[in-house]
């Protein structure tokens, strides 16, 4: 486990995945262009990028960390991201262990989860990211916040976890809430209405007092997996810092802040400590968004800086979003493989799912299911829309077992020909995702769900599915041994 982004980095350039960039370039657009070409160019020059002179800035800037599968397994801890569904599925497996051999695994299993939550935060009394503290006149101004994309409404910091508590209850929340600068010593927090830092907001309100502050604090980097866990859809109330030390083994390690009651990791590069005004709000916007869109002008909070702490030597850490394929792709894969156990607590007939890069997240979730009675599939459709943050599911297409969810050419071939349109959708309103422009009302709007599975007699279908054609095993067979003398 990388134990800071220091390490991170040493390690990504120790395997040749990171390239240094010495070349003078600009905070503003010029690092947006360069980091695009490498993310959708061939995954051969696909590579982290260290910005190492940036004009009129001190501080290096990182970005695509987590830009491949490669680099984002190697950020969690593994070589490959099926193995976080393989972890988590073992620990939440209920059946009783047969034998001595499994029952010793699973205390073994049960034992490292519990090494890595702890009884609660791991405090030390120093952390580097308090190696530098300025209160008195703290200034955002010495940050090289990027602009991202030419009609964006100011600059953002993108890669971040943004701390609250709840305002009634003190329990901590972790968000990737893009902030935009507004000046030297203010932030617009842009929480969606669905987001756990909005309910903190609303409940803030709600407690009826004008003058209930929100402490804040914007962390920049730390070790890898915290950095990721921010952008996990946890349910409400689970602390995403938890998950992080469960992945780590060993819990996060936190510093009391300098000018507000909360607590941020001690291996950060640099914290921005400040209070959100649930009062306050000013327009954010616009912004090149992973829609592939500019998200239009809103109100949000905003978040006064009191403090800023850091390392002696930080590194800035920052992404972009844009029309995919960018590094969101992949920190939402490994959410994609973290999360396939849970969802099969609930709907365990569900052997797989995929959202392709194209859907950005929320317009297309491709489900892989075993079917056994008339109806499974519109089951398994509204079992989805009920679960967390797949409510915002647009569209959900269903499909055999047989079929590879990844495969999105085989998908098509079944979702186009197994598809009655006048019997097997169902379209539904509901909630959808906070950015979606094509909903006629905020957030709020129409979803579809696409029956791609055989039909049998139980299902209205009297005509008899066809099979599927497939060659013989034996034909395949004798190819396969005579292949390489065939000269092909």
């Amino acid at each position: 486990m990388h134990k800071n982004l220091g390490e991170f980095l040493q390690y990504l350039e120790k395997s040749g995945d990171l390239v240094r960039v010495a070349a003078p370039v600009s905070r503003d657009l010029e690092i947006t262009e360069i980091a695009d070409r490498v993310m959708k160019g061939p995954q051969s020059r696909n590579k982290a990028l260290l910005f190492e002179n940036v004009l009129g800035f001190d501080l290096p800037v990182a970005i695509n960390l987590f830009g491949s599968n490669r680099r984002m397994a190697a950020a969690l801890g593994v070589t490959d991201l099926e193995e976080l569904n393989q972890r988590l599925a073992k620990l939440v497996d209920l059946r009783l262990p047969q034998g001595i051999g499994p029952m010793l695994e699973r205390a073994g299993d049960f034992l490292g989860a519990l090494r890595g939550i702890g009884l609660g935060p791991a405090m030390v009394r120093h952390g580097p990211c308090q190696d530098v503290i300025e209160t008195e006149q703290p200034s955002l101004e010495r940050l090289p916040v990027l602009q991202c994309w030419p009609g964006d409404g100011g600059r953002f910091i993108t890669l971040m976890q943004v701390i609250t508590r709840d305002p009634i209850t003190n329990t901590r929340n972790v968000g990737m809430y893009r902030l935009q600068v507004l000046d030297r010593r203010r932030l617009i927090v842009h929480w969606q209405r669905h987001k756990g830092g909005a309910e903190h907001e609303r409940r803030a309100r709600e407690a009826g007092q004008e003058a209930v502050r929100i402490p804040a604090a914007v962390v920049l980097g730390g070790d890898p997996i915290s950095m990721w866990c921010a952008s996990a859809p946890l349910p409400p109330n689970i602390d995403e810092y938890l998950l992080a030390g469960w992945l780590r083994g060993k819990p996060v390690e936190f510093v009391k802040c300098v000018s507000q009651p909360l607590e941020v990791p001690a291996q950060a590069e640099i914290v921005i400590e400040g209070y959100v005004d649930p009062n306050e709000h000013a327009p954010e916007g616009p912004f090149g968004d992973h829609t592939g869109y500019y998200t239009p002008v809103e109100p949000f909070p905003v978040l006064h800086v009191t403090a800023i702490t850091q390392r002696r030597r930080p590194v800035y850490p920052t992404t972009i979003v844009g029309i995919p394929p960018v590094e969101d792709v992949y920190l939402g894969q490994a959410t994609e493989r973290l999360f396939l156990p849970l969802l099969r607590m609930f709907l365990p007939e569900v052997l797989d799912y995929h959202m392709p890069p194209e859907g950005v997240f929320h317009n297309l979730v491709i489900v892989k299911m075993r079917k056994r009675y008339p109806g499974h599939a519109r089951k398994v459709m509204f079992g989805l829309w009920g679960l967390g943050l797949l409510m915002l599911a647009k569209a959900i297409v269903v499909v055999d077992d047989w079929v590879d969810v990844r495969d999105m050419s085989q998908v098509a071939w079944q979702a186009l020909g197994n598809v009655d349109w006048s019997r097997d959708v169902v379209v539904v309103e509901g909630p959808v995702d906070h950015l979606d422009h094509a909903s006629y009302r905020h957030s709020f709007g129409g979803k579809i769900g696409v029956d791609a599975t055989a039909k049998g007699p139980d299902e209205g279908y009297a005509r008899g599915w066809p099979e599927v054609i497939r060659m013989s095993p034996d034909v395949r067979q004798r190819v396969d041994e005579m292949w390489e003398k065939l000269g092909l």
